[in-house]
């Protein structure tokens, strides 16, 4: 009797043991930040990273993905508060700015592509496309486009758009469509350019050649975390370990092969040309570290409007105080 009222009294000890470190445990759980992203977008693989390597963790937040079905569904769950933080570009980011909204911008990739062809293609320069057909993902006013435009319009002294007949569709249409031949060149979103480099075909001019040779600065980062200024005022450290996590991961990723392993399966790579090819470009586009250069984003801005128009600036026709966000 006394050896079962010990072992009951052991049991119970144990039980009470367990449910206060359950409780413990429950007590120390990081706070969340949701984010707002694509099944294959890029983002996912630093999402990721910050995940499987305990960044977020080690950073004071527990960094929750929310998959949804595409960018529009992205901005639309950041305006109605359904996420803390998703990946925009600043132009989008200013246009809420210009409305009303507290929405800033905390860089995330300076990535661009550029215009492919075909290995075995006559052409080697954009005045060759003359005639031509171009495969554009992103639309007319994709910003890339807008950008190779603004260079043959002044080097050149012909608007692409003018001399050349374009076809628009998603990127993996783009990419068939130059592959196949039913168009003659094509400028794609970055990641899908690494795969055609990846599948032999090789790049005319990029996007940071032209922009560079027209005075702006190509390492002025277009995509970024979004974030609303209030919830940083109200979550400093939760918005500053967001920061450094994202900076870990990158430097992580841009130092270690390694680190690439556990995330090859959410990089879509066929093999391993087009899983390096991937891996290449993800790292050229590894923003500067440091505040941007708001006046660089701002010529850059005046560039692409002088082209894209209210289409692409929303009516927005300078770059709001307090678009980017420097954590301190």
């Amino acid at each position: 009797m006394v050896q079962l009222n010990r072992r009951i009294t052991l049991l119970g000890g144990a039980t009470m043991l367990s449910g206060f470190a359950f409780r413990a445990g429950a007590a120390t759980t990081p706070p969340a930040i949701r984010i707002g992203t694509l099944e294959n977008g890029t983002v996912n693989w630093e999402i990721q990273t910050i995940v499987k390597q305990g960044l977020d963790k080690a950073n004071g937040f527990s960094l929750v993905p929310m998959i949804l079905a595409g960018n529009p569904a992205t901005q639309v769950a950041m305006q109605g508060g359904e996420v803390e933080t998703i990946v925009s570009d600043w132009l989008w980011v200013a246009q809420q700015r210009a409305r009303g909204a507290d929405f800033t911008f905390l860089p995330y990739s300076t990535a661009v592509g550029g215009l492919m062809v075909k290995g075995d293609s006559p052409v080697q320069t954009l005045a060759d496309l003359k005639g031509k057909k171009i495969g554009i993902a992103g639309g007319p006013v994709d910003k890339s486009w807008l950008i190779l435009r603004a260079w043959s319009r002044e080097k050149l002294g012909e608007d692409l758009a003018d001399i050349t007949q374009q076809v628009f569709g998603a990127p993996p249409m783009i990419l068939n469509a130059a592959e196949t031949g039913e168009v003659d060149a094509a400028i794609n979103f970055w990641h899908f350019q690494a795969k055609m480099q990846a599948r032999g075909m090789r790049e005319v001019m990029s996007v940071a050649t032209a922009a560079r040779d027209l005075g702006l600065d190509p390492s002025t980062p277009l995509l970024g975390y979004v974030l609303r200024e209030s919830w940083i005022a109200k979550n400093p450290a939760l918005a500053a370990g967001l920061a450094k996590a994202s900076a870990a991961a990158k430097d992580l990723l841009a130092k270690d092969d390694a680190a690439w392993q556990p995330i090859r399966s959410f990089m879509d790579a066929k093999d391993d040309a087009e899983f390096q090819a991937l891996r290449a470009g993800w790292r050229a586009g590894i923003p500067a570290k440091g505040p941007v250069d708001v006046a660089n984003a701002e010529k850059m801005f005046a560039a692409m409007a002088a082209l894209g128009g209210e289409e692409l600036t929303g009516g927005v026709t300078a770059l709001p105080p307090g678009l980017f966000w420097t954590p301190e």
